[in-house]
């Protein structure tokens, strides 16, 4: 799970400053006010460790990526190409990392790694290239083992804290580049006697960024017919298309709704969920017939006796199923990064939308937590609501939920951490959160007395 993430310099972001990241975290705030930006550069990490090539340090995306954000000088703030983008990022291992100095014979270890990294270009050349990175292992804020490099006068040198590096003899020769924004050179491994767990590093860093799942803001309208060969799709799709595939790939997972609940079918998980929206009676997608691949979703709406193919329904209903299967589909420890999962909703769905993040968290598979993580963009009063309910009912821990609150401010976006007391309250409530509420009661009130006085 990623615990703790800073950007320096993309976008409309001049500095995030430390940012918290909990099992639920949710970034709210005006249109154009940065909250996208903060996804789009997880994805953009997520798209350059995805990328064969590697050589390219950052990759900002094209037609077959999740988002595609130009050039350097398209994504660096203010368009500043002498600026350089830095950023920390830190995350919990699912089981904690340790290592043998064969040289001291001393044991390290740690159960977070936070990595830090410089990234500029040339404006001769428009060559994007690492100025510094650095890994840190460790735990919390203390991390006593740092590796990382750094420029050298003909090349790149590797600099350390906590742990001695020794070169094998010979020629100290220096290193060349990174491997992306994140790799160290396979010359390291052969300069370098003791140098073998920086893999373990690297490794640790592609496997979250690689694990990391997004679905947007539009999704899919649904089809009258879905075609399923049995192949197990790793997600839900950018915009929720391979929703109905991955139902039923996972129809023989058994997922527990809490600790000490009963697990149920993932399907039957699924059409509760709808129910307890208030959304639908009964939902089932199967096979049209025998021996075939193509299969149909038939719902039974609220009071109705008769079953209609899922495209007779509101379009409500094909944009909040990507969003509850997402929320136990995805493997152990993964993080869901979402946009507006509100949209189209009905109010009362919205709120309901909170309860079913707050279960996804606890959610248990074979007895284990699933440990899901989710990062949410919404401009949802109801979803806040709820969030503040549950933590007051203590259904929800004040240290699961993190929310944030995006404006524009003089020197770029401005983000500020929302203070969330024992009972719900937001302590820190900034003005026009949701707009003049108690400004337009007022206004409604005094138009009424004047309304109501009689004429002269």
């Amino acid at each position: 799970m990623l615990t703790h993430l800073r950007i320096q310099n993309f976008k409309s972001w001049r500095d995030t400053g430390a940012v918290r990241l909990a099992p639920i975290t949710v970034l709210f705030g005006n249109n154009s006010a940065g909250k996208s930006s903060i996804i789009q550069f997880l994805l953009m990490l997520k798209q350059t460790v995805e990328s064969p090539d590697r050589r390219r340090v950052l990759h900002p995306g094209d037609e077959h990526t999740p988002v595609d954000l130009g050039t350097f000088r398209d994504l660096v703030y203010d368009h500043e190409e002498t600026l350089r983008v830095a950023f920390e990022v830190q995350w919990t291992l699912p089981e904690p990392l340790s290592f043998l100095d064969p040289r001291s014979r001393n044991t390290y270890s740690g159960e977070e790694l936070r990595f830090e990294a410089s990234v500029g270009t040339d404006p001769k050349t428009s060559q994007v290239f690492v100025e510094s990175l650095q890994y840190m292992l460790g735990s919390k804020d203390s991390f006593p083992l740092r590796i990382g490099m750094a420029p050298a006068k003909q090349g790149f040198k590797l600099t350390w804290h906590g742990y001695k590096l020794v070169r094998n003899p010979g020629r100290a020769w220096q290193l060349p580049p990174p491997v992306r924004f994140y790799g160290f050179p396979d010359e390291v491994f052969s300069y370098y006697q003791n140098a073998d767990f920086l893999a373990s590093f690297t490794l640790s860093l592609e496997r979250q960024f690689r694990g990391l799942q997004y679905l947007g803001p539009l999704r899919n309208r649904a089809k009258r017919a879905y075609t399923w060969a049995g192949e197990v799709p790793e997600h839900v799709g950018w915009s929720g298309e391979r929703a109905v595939e991955a139902l039923l790939a996972a129809k023989d997972r058994e997922i527990s709704r809490g600790f000490r609940k009963r697990a149920v079918r993932f399907p039957a998980l699924v059409a509760a969920w709808l129910k307890q929206m208030g959304l639908l009676d009964s939902f089932e997608a199967r096979s049209i017939a025998e021996h075939r691949k193509e299969y149909e979703v038939v719902v039974r709406t609220k009071g109705s006796r008769e079953e209609v193919n899922l495209t007779d329904v509101g379009f409500g209903i094909s944009q909040i199923l990507p969003v509850i299967v997402s929320c136990f589909y995805a493997a152990p420890h993964t993080t869901v990064l979402m946009e507006q999962p509100e949209l189209h909703l009905h109010p009362a769905v919205q709120s309901e939308m909170a309860d079913l993040f707050i279960e996804a968290i606890h959610a248990r598979e074979h007895g284990v937590d699933l440990g899901m993580q989710f990062i949410i963009e919404s401009h949802s009063e109801h979803f806040l609501r709820r969030l503040q309910r549950r933590v007051a009912e203590e259904r929800l821990r004040q240290d699961e939920v993190a929310l944030y609150f995006c404006e524009n401010g003089v020197g770029g976006a401005d983000l500020k951490p929302l203070t969330v007391d024992l009972y719900g309250n937001i302590i820190n409530w900034p003005a026009g959160f949701f707009g003049d509420e108690m400004g337009d009661l007022v206004a409604m009130t005094e138009e009424a007395a004047r309304r109501s006085e009689p004429a002269e």
